[in-house]
């Protein structure tokens, strides 16, 4: 039985965006190799510096070096041989620049991996070949991989590749057989939950087999896993579509009494705005024309999505951080909301219990009024629930004490997100999608 590559080609980019660093997270279960597959793209694209490597070879006393400790920072994670915190690391190659985010495999840091998925051009989602039950016609998957790509999904992670690691462990498949069963059950799910996969391919994080270099095997022919990762697009705000800019701090110009032009930062969540554009402040509802827009402390012709600007009105308007700069009638404030909520508190999510959220800049009471269904990764069924437990999915209504400029979150990955906050522990208890 032969296994088939799986992977779309990509579209080549402008020159522009052909140039951004590409951010990518790895998420999977636990001792699937995150950490290891990272320390060896680090190890092959030379980004390890010579005393990091002296450590790793004094550590390892004569024996293969252990890779995963590159990005194992806190002692504890070296100690139980798990990733617990997030762990940024930055490497090149000639063609592109990478910041990855290594997230945690244990269910009981599921927060993080949510934080390490928000701002993700791409997302790795690593399967051990080792843990999976080949003998069965269909494999099942880890509770993990559903989750975390569920997950990626629902956060709009715009590229997802599996990597089916330990593909070693299998040396004595010279047809393949064992990946191509996982690659089915893979795209299975995958077309199940909605998923668009970009790449499914065959790695060894440990030996370095197709990670950085093709795979020498008969079975498979398609790219590596740098390759793969090397011509994915970047996520960009959307330029098209009517202006909106969350407000982050307000500068005021001169000094002594009387009214001094104010300038309001923030960054262009969607579209773009220019000297003598109408624009629209929420959630007042007054209207001025825009007299000079600014970045980096000079003025210029344009600003668009992505790009951090100061705006200066043609007259004084009363503008707070936490509001919204947006094009006129583009934005109707709301004050009850459909939303997907990934639950992330040890203390479930509860009908009619107050939290904070936070939107944007802006911080407002709201309750879950009611929850309509949880979801559940093991047959992505939708079900009946009262609550969410800790790292539970669901589909919920929200009433907020004041109303919010919202759009759906698969629109606008700044506008349709909310975080939500425990009033009583502080603790980051959830992350809302608007529907």
């Amino acid at each position: 039985m032969s296994a088939v590559p799986h992977f779309e080609t990509v579209h080549q980019q402008d020159v522009d965006t052909q140039h951004r660093a590409l951010r990518f997270l790895t998420a999977g279960s636990v001792d699937d190799g995150k950490s290891t597959l990272i320390g060896r793209l680090l190890f092959d694209s030379r980004a390890i510096l010579a005393d990091q490597l002296d450590t790793l070879e004094r550590r390892a006393a004569g024996q293969p070096i252990d890779l995963s400790l590159l990005t194992d920072g806190l002692e504890a994670e070296r100690e139980q041989g798990i990733t617990i915190d997030v762990a940024y690391r930055y490497f090149a190659t000639k063609a592109r620049k990478f910041i990855i985010a290594d997230a945690p495999g244990h269910e009981q840091y599921t927060r993080n991996m949510v934080t390490a998925a928000a701002g993700s051009d791409a997302a790795v989602v690593l399967v051990d070949i080792t843990k999976l039950d080949l003998a069965q016609a269909e494999v099942p998957l880890l509770p993990q991989t559903r989750r975390h790509s569920l997950l990626a999904h629902l956060l709009r992670v715009p590229s997802i590749v599996f990597a089916v690691n330990k593909i070693d462990a299998l040396a004595a498949d010279a047809t393949g057989e064992g990946f191509a069963k996982v690659s089915a059950a893979l795209r299975r799910f995958a077309e199940e939950a909605g998923i668009t996969v970009t790449a499914i391919v065959p790695v060894s994080a440990l030996n370095g087999d197709n990670v950085t270099q093709p795979l020498d095997a008969a079975w498979y022919n398609g790219p590596s896993l740098l390759q793969v990762l090397e011509s994915l697009p970047t996520a960009q705000e959307t330029v098209e579509g009517p202006l909106q800019q969350p407000v982050q701090y307000v500068s005021k110009e001169g000094e002594g009494t009387g009214y001094q032009p104010r300038t309001f930062w923030g960054r262009i969540a969607q579209g773009q705005v220019k000297a003598g554009d109408e624009v629209e402040v929420l959630p007042s509802g007054v209207k001025a024309l825009i007299a000079e827009v600014r970045r980096a402390g000079e003025t210029v012709a344009h600003a668009v999505a992505g790009e951090s600007a100061g705006l200066v009105f043609d007259r004084q308007v009363d503008v707070s951080r936490g509001d919204w700069i947006v094009a006129p009638g583009s934005a109707a404030p709301r004050q009850q909301f459909e939303a997907t909520l990934a639950w992330l508190d040890t203390e479930p999510a509860q009908i009619g219990r107050k939290y904070w959220v936070r939107h944007g800049n802006r911080w407002v009471q709201a309750r879950i009024s009611a929850i309509e269904h949880r979801l559940d990764i093991h047959t992505l069924a939708e079900t009946e629930a009262h609550e969410l437990a800790v790292n539970e999915i669901g589909h919920v209504v929200v009433e907020l004490q004041a109303p919010l400029p919202l759009a759906a979150y698969a629109d606008n990955r700044v506008a349709g997100a909310l975080i939500v906050v425990d009033p009583t522990s502080n603790r980051t208890s959830g992350a809302l999608l608007v529907r």
